[in-house]
């Protein structure tokens, strides 16, 4: 990316996170494809402010990186001791198709929660935990980049032909 690039990107990251801080909610366009089958490039995900404390394993938040944002699903929590030096909580976030967690996230990254997803027309309840039958397309999707590539073609597709009937991954 060039400079212009680099620059307009951090602008509307830096945008995206004072408006949720200052208004406690965001919609934002999901983009990669890291949280598939739960979330798809194309979604439109709705972001509330959380604390760090109001978090479980499960639920999939949205974390700032590196000037860049990250839509991932917590694997785990981390309470620091009160006895050292300097306490901190942290997070354990993975995208649903990767193999290894991320660095753990702080309370100064994590930006809120996932509560809603929209596809085409239709709002999918928050990516709930993988039950068995995405458990297994993640599983599929981890293993084979073509079979990513594939399955979001798929659904792109199926957005498009049937784009108010519900796809057989949302439920």
């Amino acid at each position: 990316m060039n400079r212009l690039g680099n620059a307009a990107n951090s602008t509307a990251v830096t945008l995206a996170g004072e408006v949720l801080r200052t208004f406690g909610e965001v919609r934002l366009c999901a983009f990669g494809s890291s949280m598939a089958p739960s979330i798809l490039p194309g979604d439109f995900v709705s972001i509330q402010r959380a604390a760090l404390h109001d978090i479980s394993p499960g639920e999939v938040v949205l974390f700032l990186r590196k000037d860049r944002l990250f839509i991932h699903r917590v694997v785990d929590r981390r309470f620091a001791n009160p006895a050292d030096t300097c306490p901190e909580s942290w997070l354990i976030t993975r995208g649903d198709r990767l193999c290894h967690d991320d660095s753990p996230v702080s309370s100064v990254e994590l930006l809120g929660r996932v509560v809603s997803i929209q596809r085409g027309s239709q709002r999918v309840k928050a990516a709930l935990p993988l039950g068995r039958s995405r458990q297994l397309v993640a599983r599929i999707l981890r293993a084979s980049d073509l079979a990513t590539y594939v399955f979001i073609r798929v659904a792109v597709w199926w957005r498009f032909v049937f784009s108010e009937r519900t796809t057989p991954w949302q439920m």
